[in-house]
């Protein structure tokens, strides 16, 4: 069988690698394309050019199963688990210097092999890279999708689109099919004989250009992606005030969640726009959305709807977000969210009953 390339996220982005290897066993041999080789497997010395050597599958060397590889979403073994049969990391600085630039390049070398697709994560990162990779391979790019079947002609796509509204199968006529996959949506299931993956080394060479752009904005902060989180804490104009905001910080923390504001949180100042969720900013469909003083606009509950399950919280009994809850409670974020808070913590401190 064909290979499937997937294509790897940073450590909290585990289980969204796992779900791209539930859905490669569909389709092929699963391949994961992960970040540096870690536990003595070959490392380019920093700054130095590195080519790619013979030897081995795709052009590349082979090493011993690392207990973690650098960059990756988890353990070899866990990888194995799921399916992969083989773990291609990079040995070029730049793979954590320029991740983007560094995956595109990856990926585009080891689609010459011709993979049965190559499946990445809908995130920020993921969307730009398959967007760039697929330009690179003359092939067809499909978003949004939410589940994959083999069919006689290569991979069927499910697509969510009109936000939600309908679902459609589509297929890729051209080149290695590159798809964005949201991964909330996938059940992550492990396979049936857990494989032992091995590593193979893939050394890339990058020009000086590609070295010079990232220097701009290497130290730049970014926040937590917001299009593949299962947990979002969104603040609007009823929390008052940037240090009301402060609330949807803390909770979103408690739920190990991701932070983010309406357009008018955005507007005021007290979130950055990057943390905005309507239909011109953030699109997102995480498990769990509450909306702390949120009246929700159209444009709002436009970029929100796709939430599995809503829980606001607003003082006006008449606000629009109450249509779309599936909770709701009128009061005070302020008054509201200190009690949410001291619950969790409560519940929290419980000891664990085990079971006999």
């Amino acid at each position: 069988m064909a290979e499937v390339l997937v294509l790897a996220g940073p450590g909290r982005a585990a289980r969204a690698t796992c779900a791209l290897l539930t859905l490669a066993r569909r389709l092929g041999t699963p391949a994961v394309v992960a970040g540096a080789p870690a536990n003595g497997t070959t490392r380019a010395r920093a700054g130095t050019p590195a080519t790619v050597t013979g030897g081995g599958k795709n052009g590349a060397t082979q090493a011993r199963t690392p207990r973690t590889v650098a960059g990756g979403p988890a353990s070899a073994a866990t990888l194995g688990r799921f399916g992969a049969k083989t773990i291609y990391a990079a040995t070029a600085p730049e793979m954590d210097e320029h991740p983007v630039a560094a995956r595109v390049e990856m990926l585009v070398r080891l689609a010459r092999h011709r993979p049965a697709a190559i499946l990445v994560a809908a995130d920020r990162d993921g969307l730009e890279i398959a967007g760039r990779v697929a330009v690179r391979l003359d092939s067809g790019f499909l978003s949004d999708v939410v589940d994959v079947t083999a069919g006689p002609d290569g991979p069927v796509a499910v697509q969510s689109v009109q936000g939600g509204a309908w679902r459609v199968e589509s297929s890729v006529v051209r080149g290695v099919p590159v798809l964005a996959v949201r991964t909330e949506h996938v059940a992550i299931t492990p396979a049936p004989a857990p494989a032992r993956p091995v590593v193979t080394t893939v050394r890339l060479t990058f020009p000086r250009s590609v070295r010079a752009v990232r220097q701009v904005a290497r130290h730049r902060a970014r926040p937590r992606d917001l299009s593949t989180a299962a947990v979002i804490v969104a603040g609007g104009r009823g929390v008052g005030s940037a240090e009301g905001f402060e609330l949807v910080r803390r909770l979103a923390a408690a739920l190990d969640g991701v932070p983010a504001g309406s357009h008018a949180a955005a507007e005021q100042g007290w979130c950055p726009p990057q943390m905005q969720v309507d239909q011109v900013g953030q699109v997102v469909h995480p498990s769990l959305y509450l909306a702390l003083g949120i009246s929700g606009s159209l444009r709002h509950r436009a970029g929100m709807r796709g939430a599995g399950t809503v829980v606001a919280i607003d003082s006006d009994p008449q606000a629009p977000i109450f249509r779309l809850s599936d909770l709701g409670a009128v009061g005070d974020v302020h008054q509201v969210v200190p009690e949410l808070l001291a619950e969790i913590e409560r519940r929290r401190a419980l000891p664990l009953i085990a079971e006999e």
